[in-house]
């Protein structure tokens, strides 16, 4: 068994050695219930997961870096990174595989998320392609999110400043993107910096592809930002190795 595989296997089913798991999987599926229903999932009178998708980047701004800090912060705090850098393993393998274990758990609780699927087929006939992008969204927004929320738990040896930074961090990218925030932008900056501003936010991405869009530029802007984010997780990392 190579060392990614190890760390891996191990991480994953630490999640679900502990109750703040099953905690954090109650909360979110609350929540994206709670938030899809109270934005009018049954007064559109229209068979689609609309109102589910265009809550989980505010909702994944708080839960993903929960989810996070924990990577990193808590390994140093209780010192077993350092056991961990004297593993036969390289630094690379041991973020890429808590990283894609965390992001896995990530996912398991969006596919948890599989009565609200239920229902909308129960009411009509939803657009399959529409549904199914919109979780592939969804999913690529987490992982974007979690390798942000990696990186800060390997700046820092505290889970709550880890948190912290994440959601700022986070909360940057998601509004950047927003029509007040573009609007707030545009009485002060050229418009060529407010379209650049726009094109790095979450935002206009998530959206692109949550509308069946399918585009190379929004695909590659999830892959880039979550290899950069995890290289650079990475890259602090193999400095406390090094020292």
């Amino acid at each position: 068994m190579n060392g990614f595989t190890a760390v891996f296997k191990r991480e994953f089913k630490s999640y679900f050695a502990t109750p703040l798991a099953y905690v954090f999987l109650m909360v979110f599926l609350f929540f994206s219930g709670y938030l899809a229903f109270k934005e009018g999932f049954f007064e559109a009178r229209q068979a689609d997961m609309t109102a589910f998708f265009i809550n989980m980047p505010l909702l994944f701004v708080f839960l993903v870096p929960a989810a996070a800090m924990r990577l990193w912060a808590e390994e140093k705090k209780n010192g077993s990174i350092e056991l961990l850098f004297t593993l036969p393993i390289t630094v690379t393998q041991a973020v890429l595989g808590k990283f894609l274990a965390a992001w896995l758990f990530l996912i398991v609780a969006i596919g948890l998320t599989f009565p609200m699927a239920i229902t909308v087929f129960y009411l009509g006939k939803p657009d399959m392609g529409l549904m199914a992008a919109g979780y592939l969204a969804t999913i690529l927004m987490a992982g974007g999110f979690l390798a942000v929320g990696s990186f800060f738990s390997a700046v820092s040896n505290n889970q709550v400043i880890s948190f912290v930074l994440s959601v700022v961090a986070c909360g940057v990218l998601v509004f950047a993107g927003m029509p007040t925030t573009m609007d707030y932008l545009s009485g002060f900056l050229p418009s060529g910096a407010v379209n650049t501003v726009s094109i790095m936010s979450f935002q206009e991405h998530f959206e692109s592809i949550g509308k069946g869009m399918l585009e190379f530029k929004d695909i590659s802007y999830f892959v880039i930002l979550i290899a950069g984010w995890v290289a650079a997780c990475g890259a602090v990392l193999d400095e406390r190795k090094a020292g």
